[in-house]
């Protein structure tokens, strides 16, 4: 039997139960930058790719001796100047990091300044010292009278390997002073209570905390070297012909779309390989 209500109080009732919020599936806050991403690399790579499957385009280009010759080219200046950024970024990052000298910040800001340069401008100051009439050979024929200075080496490849090496550098010791500043000085101290010399020091404490470093400015610098056209272009150097310089000339110069097409393939396809092999031997190696 039902119980009777009670007088002057109402029946308590529930109240009724709120929709639950619609939520969106994961996927679809990845559709936005998926689109863009798309738009502007993925489709026009897809074209790239598209035209240099043009019939007999890849045979052309492969039995062509410039193209063997820019490959060649492209990959000793950017195995060359990964190496020499790594060597020269490593001591001048230690020199910066650990070595107290009036300007030692100033310094280590100018680096980060240095990073927004464009290629072209640091080969423009280097023509300027050491170019044909640069400032060089201007004081060499003050000098000496001669009517030619003996600076001519930036029209070589050594000249475009100077420029890169000079260009990319910071590249490596920002990574590196930024792991140097995070480095404990208590290690440097024992290490140098217990009579270790600075070299010894450098090769054994420093040295194993700055591989990653190493390798993250190493592997970014090469993949850098082997897409550089400015700098082949500014220093003029005419014997020097990369693979990027030679996209340049089979599309502007030559109007051969399809033969450009094919060396900028290869060119994509040697950056992702180099770099996917420069950061698995780092890895081995602990870095």
């Amino acid at each position: 039997m039902e119980r009777p209500a009670t007088p002057g109080v109402e029946p308590t009732r529930s109240a009724p139960a709120e929709p639950a919020p619609t939520t969106l599936p994961t996927w679809i806050w990845a559709l936005p930058p998926v689109a863009v991403l798309s738009l502007v690399f993925l489709y026009p790579l897809a074209l790239v790719v598209q035209e240099s499957l043009a019939p007999g385009a890849y045979a052309e280009v492969f039995a062509s001796p410039s193209f063997r010759e820019a490959l060649v080219t492209t990959v000793w200046l950017a195995v060359a100047a990964t190496a020499g950024c790594l060597v020269l970024g490593f001591v001048l990052a230690l020199v910066i990091a650990f070595v107290p000298f009036p300007g030692g910040k100033a310094v280590s800001k100018f680096i980060d300044v240095f990073l927004s340069f464009p290629s072209f401008l640091i080969t423009l100051a280097l023509l300027f010292l050491y170019g044909t009439v640069g400032m060089a050979n201007g004081i060499w024929t003050d000098v000496t009278g001669d009517p030619a200075g003996p600076f001519r080496f930036l029209s070589t490849p050594w000249g475009v390997l100077l420029a890169e090496i000079t260009y990319f550098t910071p590249f490596v010791m920002r990574p590196l002073l930024a792991a140097f500043s995070q480095m404990e000085t208590a290690q440097l101290e024992v290490a140098s209570s217990l009579g270790a010399r600075p070299l010894r020091i450098v090769r054994q404490v420093i040295l194993p905390e700055a591989l990653p470093a190493l390798a993250a400015g190493g592997s970014l610098v090469l993949v850098m070297c082997l897409n550089e056209f400015g700098i082949v272009l500014f220093t003029g150097a005419k014997g020097v012909t990369t693979l990027p310089m030679l996209v340049y000339g089979k599309a502007i110069l030559e109007s051969d779309y399809a033969a450009a097409c094919v060396v900028a393939v290869v060119n994509v396809a040697l950056s992702v390989g180099l770099y996917v092999l420069y950061r698995g031997v780092s890895r081995r190696a602990g870095a």
